[in-house]
């Protein structure tokens, strides 16, 4: 329940901001290639993680999120990669998202693949892939923002098909203030993050991960 109100949340929040933008798009479907295009690179991005997701759900619930060692310990390696990335001098061929051709669209799709770990971050694996590949960082984090919104809103269909019996009235009150929180937090990071990033980089959330990490292997290890 407290998952899918915080997808739904999140969801709600980057439409929202991109409200406009997505208007527009909308609007010129019919005569812009380049917006036909962009929403072609976007769904091409979603096929990877809907397909795998959808074949191996029950599996990654079940079992992988059994293990909070992995979720430390790949909070740490995300981290480390992230940050390595950041210092990297890698040619930046892609500055708008417009621009991304479909190849390079699959190619985050098939990163974004890799959130399915637990303790990997969808957006951390998107922006990775996209940035080893020669998108800037704001491009790369943009296109990452795009991308959540049909993979966030397929993952809530589907653990709302597989855990709508799972509800009760009961549940309302927790679910308003989870939805309140998600959203504000998904608003806040989506129309400060853009600027942030081009500034200063990724090398505050990659510490941030590592840091967690090592808390949460920390407490592991003394807990037993």
């Amino acid at each position: 329940t407290v998952e899918l109100v915080i997808q739904l949340g999140a969801i709600l929040a980057i439409t929202s901001v991109y409200a406009t933008k997505l208007a527009r798009l909308a609007l010129s479907l019919p005569s812009d290639p380049a917006a036909r295009h962009f929403l072609f690179a976007v769904l091409i991005a979603f096929l990877p993680a809907a397909v795998i997701g959808a074949a191996a759900h029950s599996y990654i619930k079940t079992y992988l999120f059994a293990w909070p060692w992995l979720v430390c310990t790949s909070l740490i390696i995300g981290g480390v990669i992230l940050l390595a990335v950041d210092r990297m001098h890698i040619q930046q061929r892609y500055h708008s998202v417009m621009d991304y051709p479909l190849p390079l669209a699959l190619a985050i799709g098939l990163a974004q693949c890799v959130a399915m770990i637990p303790g990997v971050s969808r957006s951390g694996a998107t922006i990775v892939g996209a940035l080893l590949l020669g998108a800037d960082k704001r491009s790369a984090t943009e296109f990452s923002f795009f991308l959540a919104m049909p993979t966030m809103a397929g993952a809530f269909a589907l653990d709302l098909y597989k855990n709508f019996d799972q509800l009760t009235p009961h549940d309302v009150k927790g679910i308003a203030l989870g939805f309140l929180v998600s959203f504000i937090a998904g608003v806040l990071v989506v129309r400060y993050l853009l600027d942030f990033v081009g500034r200063h980089g990724f090398a505050v959330f990659a510490w941030w991960r590592i840091i967690v990490g090592g808390m949460g292997l920390g407490a592991l290890a003394v807990l037993g």
